[in-house]
């Protein structure tokens, strides 16, 4: 995993809500902000503390040197950047966030460029893929895997041996009991129980968690 100690340059991708949250994190870890990259907004718009959009997502090879976080927080999404990202000639350094008020246990992996938000419990033996945002105030258990572009939504339980399979979305205030399996693309609403296995592409929302639809 990687903490900057020093003031490395750092560029976020993506200047909406979590952006904000995730230049707050970097600037606590060390990190020289110089602005971020947006599709949507407008360049040179001002998003936080005199930082300003310096452009679209595709003109990242202009600050190559310096590294990058997504602050996306679709996995579809996410993922999407990081492909059309790494799919480019020159390769670009994903900084991994781990706030300091983070607990991570023993024998605990951490991908590159995943985001590890204040409040969360990381206990033994626990993967975590790449690019995968676990935020605020989560609860992960013993030998629990989480896939690449996992997102999970503050204050959700995850209890051990849980396997999230890639690009799967949890909810605010959801949990998961131990030992269950979450299909690859699937969204567990807010506030969801789950007690079950959930296949992928599917939706689950309730206490306990029922299937909705198929995505």
């Amino acid at each position: 995993m990687t903490i900057s100690c020093g003031k490395v340059e750092l560029i976020i991708i993506g200047a909406g809500g979590f952006g904000l949250e995730v230049f707050w994190l970097a600037e606590r870890l060390g990190y020289e902000v110089i602005g971020f990259l947006d599709d949507i907004q407008d360049q040179d718009k001002e998003v936080i503390s005199g930082k300003k959009i310096l452009g679209k997502v595709s003109d990242w090879q202009t600050f190559k040197e310096s590294q990058f976080t997504l602050a996306v927080g679709s996995p579809v999404g996410r993922k999407k950047t990081y492909n059309e990202m790494t799919e480019a000639s020159a390769k670009p350094l994903f900084a991994t966030l781990i706030d300091p008020f983070a607990r991570v246990g023993i024998n605990v992996n951490i991908g590159e460029g995943s985001i590890i938000c204040a409040g969360v419990v990381l206990t033994a033996q626990i993967n975590v893929g790449i690019q995968t945002i676990i935020n605020l105030n989560c609860t992960i258990g013993h030998e629990t895997k989480i896939g690449n572009f996992v997102t999970i939504a503050p204050l959700t339980a995850i209890s051990g041996r849980v396997i999230i399979d890639e690009n799967v979305e949890l909810g605010t205030s959801s949990a998961v009991r131990p030992g269950l399996e979450i299909g690859s693309n699937s969204l567990l609403g807010m506030g969801g129980i789950l007690t079950k296995n959930m296949p992928e592409n599917t939706v689950f929302y309730g206490n306990p968690a029922k299937f909705i639809k198929n995505v």
